[in-house]
């Protein structure tokens, strides 16, 4: 493959991605009417600037309240969130911003010009951002342009230009496990991603035990000697990364913005290091002058005034800069695992000093464009993820059409090289065995074994969990089939509901509350975010019942799963039924019990889910709608 045209081709795809969501997001803002747009959580109107205060390397942060003083309304916006801030809904925005906190009646933007000059009241707007297209599209041009004779070599085997190459030792046998629970394929995985001289795929299918394995692969790698980059696409990911790494003793250092770091890893984030740094005096000293000079700008009465104020205020950040530089500096070489998203690792302190092996996590949900960030990094690389599961998500139809979705986990998976890179994990420890029947036979190839602690256990076996109908079956299937319970034309996003099939879920997660199963241990999944919204309705009251998409609980798992799949119509249109990774996710989330309601005459149109409807009658309890009144 040649990987200047493959280059060329992914930043074409990447334009027309960029293109989708800016129209999406302006789509959004020009259809709906401002008290809309308030009621999706996407925008916040009137707000005043309470302070402007400043944050991490100088960052100005604007502290801004409702000026009716009533407290904030109800929001989707959370920390790390990218915004516009307006003075009114057609202008220019004025800046962007990320959000840094948000409490119930005041928001902290961290804002990305440090001389904006803001109105008295200005508005906020949820938007897409460039900086990561420009990340991606840098990592791209890098690849073409070939400029390290190493990672040329490096670089060779991921286009298959090169047999990849493996060293003899360790074998499993030389090892000293760190975590002597791992069962004989986790072994054999992290024991090849040590052998590996370019490249090695872990392949971890659902409750198989992936992110145990990488944290082994990782420590004894650092027990080598080794420097090590760990990724993720996600800041969730990384920060599960992170906890764990640090729970076992490692000295670790995460990157990223503060308001995108969880709470329980922020102690190990870089701007806390600095801050803790024995430096730290000088550091608020500078920060003291900083917040003073912003204050003066803000005080000040006539342009000249606050022009000098300003001066200063750079001045004063340059100075914050250097030193916060090499503190930083520090921080990092000290660090055994340095920790970042994968358009994180474009931090520029990393080009600095290649590392030993750079490790992607769920590296079947990132874009390739990403991956390459972090691998530019590095030596060698450790890709672990399950290419049967969610790939990334993409707004441009014609671009996921044209390869975009395909990652780079999944372009090697499927390579020739497969067989000599990629090594799977066998066992999984979540799902009784009757619920991970289908997913391991249509995706797995039937090489899955579920482990003899979580093989047949049952709701039943929780403490306080009376024997029922449904406490007592793992898996059971719902057929809503000739009961009128037909699907909805979609609302303005094209999202369908399906009430009579909410009824029905209802009714399930009832049995299953009654029965004593907690609310906390009950998840509820569907593909529609329409369906999510009528359920929350139906069954909102219940504290700790989790509601949500597919998206939402992948990597993650609840005691008892109902799933509604919504499409019922006389037509045989399955939607998003159709891409079975997806299904492969719902349907992969439950340890003990899981309930699939749907209709079985629209899924027979499609002759997968005509299959996963047979293997349900044949493993599963079928019960008709009917038969729950």
């Amino acid at each position: 493959m040649d990987r200047r045209h493959f280059a060329s081709e992914q930043q074409r795809l990447l334009r027309l991605e960029r293109d989708a969501e800016i129209a999406a997001a302006e789509q959004a803002l020009r259809a709906r009417s401002d008290q809309e747009l308030v009621l999706r959580g996407t925008t916040l109107l009137r707000l005043e600037v309470a302070d402007l205060v400043p944050g991490f390397g100088g960052r100005l942060c604007a502290v801004l309240r409702p000026s009716r003083g009533n407290g904030l309304p109800p929001h989707r916006l959370g920390p790390g969130d990218v915004v516009a801030v307006r003075a009114t809904r057609d202008a220019v925005p004025l800046t962007t911003g990320v959000l840094v906190r948000a409490r119930g009646d005041e928001v902290t933007v961290a804002l990305d010009d440090e001389d904006v000059e803001l109105p008295p009241l200005v508005r906020l707007d949820r938007i897409a951002t460039d900086v990561t297209y420009k990340r991606l599209d840098q990592a791209l041009r890098d690849l073409a342009a070939d400029r390290k004779a190493d990672a040329a070599r490096f670089f060779d085997v991921l286009f298959d230009e090169r047999e990849p190459g493996f060293t003899k030792q360790p074998i499993d046998a030389d090892i000293r496990w760190f975590d002597d629970t791992l069962d004989a394929s986790q072994r054999e995985a992290v024991a090849h991603s040590l052998r590996a001289e370019h490249v090695a795929l872990m392949h971890g299918p659902p409750g198989t035990g992936k992110t145990t394995a990488v944290v082994e692969a990782i420590r004894q790698a650092v027990a080598r000697g080794e420097r090590v980059l760990a990724c993720a696409p996600s800041n969730v990911a990384v920060d599960n990364l992170a906890e764990r790494l640090l729970a076992r003793g490692l000295r670790i250092v995460r990157l990223g913005h503060p308001a995108r770091v969880a709470a329980n890893v922020r102690d190990v984030s870089l701007d806390s290091l600095v801050q803790d740094a024995p430096e730290q005096k000088l550091l608020r000293s500078v920060r003291r002058e900083v917040d003073q000079g912003l204050r003066a700008v803000h005080r000040a009465k006539s342009r000249a005034d606050r022009a000098a104020a300003r001066e200063q205020v750079r001045q004063l950040r340059r100075e914050l800069r250097q030193l916060e530089g090499a503190i930083t500096r520090g921080l990092l070489d000290a660090a055994e695992v340095v920790l970042a998203t994968t358009t994180g690792a474009a931090e520029p302190l990393l080009a600095e000093r290649p590392f030993d092996l750079v490790v992607v996590d769920e590296a079947a949900q990132a874009l390739e464009a990403a991956c390459w960030i972090p691998l530019q990094r590095g030596r060698r690389a450790v890709l672990a993820g399950d290419h049967r599961q969610l790939p990334p998500t993409i707004h441009s139809e014609a671009a996921a059409a044209q390869g975009l979705a395909v990652t780079l986990f999944e372009r090697l998976a499927n390579s020739r090289q497969a067989a000599a890179i990629a090594r799977q994990l066998t066992v999984q420890y979540r799902m009784h065995e009757r619920i991970m029947g289908w997913s391991a036979k249509h995706f797995y190839g039937g090489n899955l074994a579920a482990a003899a602690s979580v093989r047949s256990h049952l709701l039943s076996d929780l403490p306080d969990v009376h024997t029922t109908e449904w406490t007592s079956e793992p898996l059971c299937f719902v057929d809503t089939a000739g009961c009128g319970h037909d699907e909805s034309e979609g609302d303005d996003d094209g999202s369908k509901s399906n009430p009579g099939e909410a009824t029905v879920v209802v009714q399930v997660v009832t049995a299953l509350r009654e029965a004593g199963v907690p609310a906390t241990a009950i998840g509820v999944v569907t593909p529609y975010n329409a369906q999510v919204q009528l359920l929350r309705e139906r069954l909102g009251g219940d504290d700790g019942l989790e509601i949500g998409t597919v998206d939402g609980l992948q990597g993650r798992e609840k005691e008892a799963v109902v799933v509604s799949l919504v499409r019922s119509n006389e037509h045989g249109s399955i939607g998003f039924l159709g891409e079975l990774r997806r299904l492969n996710v719902a349907l992969t989330r439950a340890r003990r019990h899981l309930t699939i309601v749907g209709d079985s005459a629209t899924l027979a149109h499609d002759a997968d889910l005509c299959a996963l409807v047979e293997h349900l009658q044949q493993h599963g309890r079928y019960r008709s709608a009917f038969e729950l009144g």
